[in-house]
């Protein structure tokens, strides 16, 4: 994901595995046409552990918050909220045990608590994320403790539940990153074991994984995602649908529409697809001399007015794109996300019949962003 990440279901009930008691055999026997109704029932009862929150309301539309876009971001899902189910602040991290702490310093802390309560008289639910982010930067130091050492492990688990009880969040997402291949069965594990410990409060939980068209993908980060048995205990896995380029690839779409039909594909392969939620990215990168910084469709559009060049739309992959030369006579190439970009994954999403989606937000999106999401997932009319 972009080194720095809307989510949700209704809040109506949780789905519970259907128990059929001992008069099962007696109506079976007596009742021959009600007795095969029963039998398909039985048959058709989830296997797998005991869920969270149910999202079979309808779809999935949870906004990513990242701290530093939290008050522009809660303002656009205010004035949208009708579209929206779920919010997920990205506000917090790991200490260098794998401890839950903020990601923000202490001072800008109770400031960011104050936006995200702001949202709690919505219907909107709060999942906040956790990331192995440790002074800003991702650890893998921080959560190897918490994948490989038992005591770690139970510790870490509780403080999760806690944090989540403490604040009343609906539920909590992880977004641990830079595993190791050698990683894959401890990190299931631990999804198993958080998740139940979550459904035991009835709070949910999902986990981000990365974008991938094959079992092993591109490398050990997705090797370390065991998607089948992610999928099977997790109640949402967030489909990170961005970054096939990014800041140290070569320039070229950050989510191509034609590779997100791939990996949503290969998901649906491997993964309930109502659990299944595609991250829509609302940003791209400015790439000059072998890098790329991140920019949001106000500063594209701001670079693309200041150099006087025309934006390009590249049909394959449904991206804007443009090429300018900076003062210093560098060039650059910018591949970023719009309305029309954004649309098509929402369309992919919606066609394919999964959960949903959530949006990346990282800063100032395309304004007609909202009115696509709304054509493509209305809940009803905007506003609150």
């Amino acid at each position: 994901m972009v080194r720095v990440m809307c989510a949700g279901s209704d809040s109506s009930g949780f789905r519970r595995r259907m128990r059929l008691g001992g008069w099962r055999t007696g109506l079976l026997t007596c009742v021959p046409a009600l007795g095969l109704v029963l039998l398909m029932l039985v048959w058709s009862v989830e296997s797998g552990p005991r869920s969270g929150p149910s999202s079979h309301s309808g779809t999935e539309v949870v906004a990513a918050l990242p701290f530093w876009n939290l008050e522009r971001g809660r303002s656009a899902v205010l004035r949208h909220s009708r579209v929206f189910s779920e919010v997920s602040p990205w506000m917090y991290g790991l200490d260098s045990r794998g401890g839950v702490v903020s990601q923000l310093p202490a001072e800008r802390a109770a400031a960011a608590d104050s936006l995200v309560n702001g949202m709690r008289d919505t219907r909107l639910r709060l999942t906040p994320t956790v990331a192995n982010m440790t002074d800003g930067r991702w650890s893998y130091e921080a959560v190897a403790p918490v994948l490989h050492d038992p005591r770690r492990r139970r510790e870490h688990v509780r403080e999760v539940v806690d944090l989540v009880l403490r604040n009343d969040y609906a539920g909590v997402d992880i977004d641990y990153e830079e595993l190791r291949a050698s990683d894959r069965a401890a990190f299931s594990a631990l999804v198993r074991r958080l998740a139940a410990a979550l459904h035991a409060h009835d709070r949910s939980l999902s986990v981000a994984v990365f974008a991938k068209a094959s079992r092993n993908g591109y490398d050990e980060r997705n090797v370390a995602q065991d998607y089948a048995a992610i999928g099977r205990f997790a109640d949402q896995v967030r489909l990170m649908g961005y970054d096939r380029h990014w800041s140290t690839s070569a320039p070229g779409p950050v989510a191509p529409v034609d590779w997100i039909r791939e990996v949503v594909a290969y998901a649906r392969d491997t993964i309930p697809a109502h659990k299944i939620v595609l991250g829509v990215p609302l940003y791209g990168y400015d790439w000059s001399e072998g890098h790329g910084e991140p920019v949001t469709w106000a500063d594209a559009m701001r670079l693309a007015r200041e150099h006087d060049v025309e934006v390009r739309f590249d049909e394959q992959s449904a991206t804007p794109w443009f090429r300018y030369t900076d003062a210093e006579g560098n060039g650059h190439e910018v591949w970023f996300e719009n309305a029309t970009s954004s649309q098509a994954k929402f369309e992919v999403a919606d066609r394919t019949d999964i959960g949903g989606v959530y949006l990346w937000m990282y800063g100032a999106a395309d304004p007609g962003t909202w009115t696509q999401l709304r054509r493509v997932f209305s809940r009803g009319e905007e506003g609150r």
